[in-house]
């Protein structure tokens, strides 16, 4: 079935409206394909790369950050990363003053743009549709196959079209407040110091998966058996509970005999939202990352507190890299190389034989980076001058940092730099009366004013 997957999709175009939007300066985006592990070593990729990210301005008090961690395809993620910007922008968030009215924004986002997903495979349903007219009626799928296998070939074909689908997680900064939404099992991280200066890593986003009890439970009330859920990895031909995309696993859910037996849809794309989160100076820096992150530092280390371990690592690169993107591709390589390591240390027993697409946005908001490159010098984020705490989310795991993080490292809230390279007033050319030292000489330009002056010949509207 891999094999047939489409390599390029006709709606696809070199260029995307969202190619215009500017990307916010204060965060980095790493990646890696994904990987077959082979004897020889030799790196071969199973599918085109189908994580999609973004990291957008859309002014001074609004950014948006997602991954979308995309399956049987890149079709449905690069239509929905696409058309969540464009959806959240039109609700023209500007005139949103609750946090519940944001929420809403974020809402109706997710749904406006399952069904504008939904609604652009009309074609490709109606096509399937008419290839299952010419099979004759009452023969199984085997019987279909040897009495016309080209017309079962093509409606395959369509079938893994139709099951693209992908996880969303999404970051929206406005207003000096974070507000999350997620579907799948893509994560949200914000790191930040408690009262005590030591470093926490809370989750934000849920994981839609058959571990969630929660999810477990919703499932159990549109009529399947829990039980049997608990003892599976996949829920029909995907491993999460609720995505965007996906036709197959939807409309189509009767056709799957583990799923045939729910009253309704059991895979959905309504997202889980928490916010808004006040962004004061506790908060140090922002993470979203794709599922290959994680479970690949979970399968090669064995760590039952990954998200810590992931925090870590950003931690330490932070003390050695120079810009952001850095930032985030040294933790990416990191992981790839300690999941590769332990592959070939242990390719003699039965485990994984291949890695997944990795992603990881790093947002920072104030943590130092002493070899910092370069420094904005505008202020993108205004923090809170009275420490708030963020509200409990049961589903969330706050775990510690063990690290010699201290509040001296900690860039002031009155800094400018938000990608904490901390220099002082003298050192960036500002002097006392807080204006900015003059760095063109006009001396001559004033001399020839006053010179036309004497002359009378200075032109009208030149006046000091």
């Amino acid at each position: 079935m891999r094999s047939l997957r489409p390599t390029q999709l006709s709606y696809q175009t070199d260029k995307s409206w969202t190619d215009d939007l500017p990307v916010c300066k204060q965060s980095g985006v790493g990646f890696a394909t994904n990987q077959i592990y082979r004897e020889d070593d030799h790196r071969q990729q199973e599918h085109s790369f189908e994580d999609r990210s973004c990291h957008w301005r859309f002014n001074d008090t609004s950014y948006l950050y997602g991954v979308f961690d995309g399956h049987e395809s890149a079709r449905a993620a690069d239509f929905c990363f696409q058309r969540l910007a464009a959806e959240i922008l039109l609700e023209q968030l500007n005139e949103k003053k609750s946090d519940e009215e944001t929420k809403e924004v974020l809402k109706q986002a997710f749904i406006s743009v399952e069904k504008g997903y939904l609604d652009s495979i009309y074609d490709r349903l109606a096509e399937r549709e008419a290839y299952f007219d010419e099979i004759p009626q009452g023969l199984n799928l085997y019987q279909a196959y040897q009495e016309v296998p080209d017309v079962v070939e093509k409606i395959k074909r369509i079938n893994i079209e139709l099951s693209s689908g992908t996880t969303a997680a999404i970051a929206l900064l406005y207003n000096n407040k974070l507000f999350v939404a997620n579907v799948g099992n893509s994560r949200v991280l914000l790191c930040q110091t408690d009262l005590n200066s030591v470093l926490k890593v809370l989750q934000l986003s849920i994981d839609h998966d058959l571990r969630n009890e929660d999810e477990l439970l919703r499932l159990h009330q549109i009529g399947m058996n829990m039980d049997y859920l608990r003892k599976c990895s996949h829920l029909g031909n995907q491993e999460n509970t609720r995505c965007l995309g996906n036709y197959l696993i939807k409309g189509g859910y009767k056709e799957f005999d583990d799923l045939k037996v729910s009253t309704q849809e059991p895979v959905v794309a309504e997202p889980e939202i928490i916010g808004g989160i006040p962004l004061d100076e506790s908060c140090q820096f922002l993470l979203l990352m794709s599922a290959g992150l994680y479970k690949s530092i979970e399968e090669a280390t064995g760590t039952d507190q990954v998200n810590k371990y992931i925090a870590q690592l950003v931690v330490e690169q932070f003390r050695e890299q120079g810009t952001l993107t850095g930032v985030a591709q040294a933790v990416v390589d990191r992981a790839v190389r300690l999941h590769h390591d332990w592959y070939m240390s242990n390719s003699f027993k039965t485990g994984s034989t291949k890695r997944e697409d990795i992603t990881l946005i790093v947002r920072n908001f104030n943590f130092p980076m002493p070899n910092a490159i370069t420094s904005p010098t505008n202020p993108t984020v205004t923090f809170n001058p009275i420490l708030n705490t963020i509200p409990n989310n049961s589903s969330s795991t706050l775990t510690s940092v063990n690290d010699n993080y201290r509040s001296s490292s900690i860039v002031s809230t009155n800094d400018t730099s938000s990608s904490s390279d901390v220099r002082s007033d003298s050192d960036i050319g500002v002097g006392p009366d807080q204006r900015i030292e003059g760095y063109v000489d006009f001396s001559s330009y004033y001399k020839n004013v006053e010179i036309a002056r004497q002359n009378g010949t200075l032109p009208k509207g030149i006046d000091f």
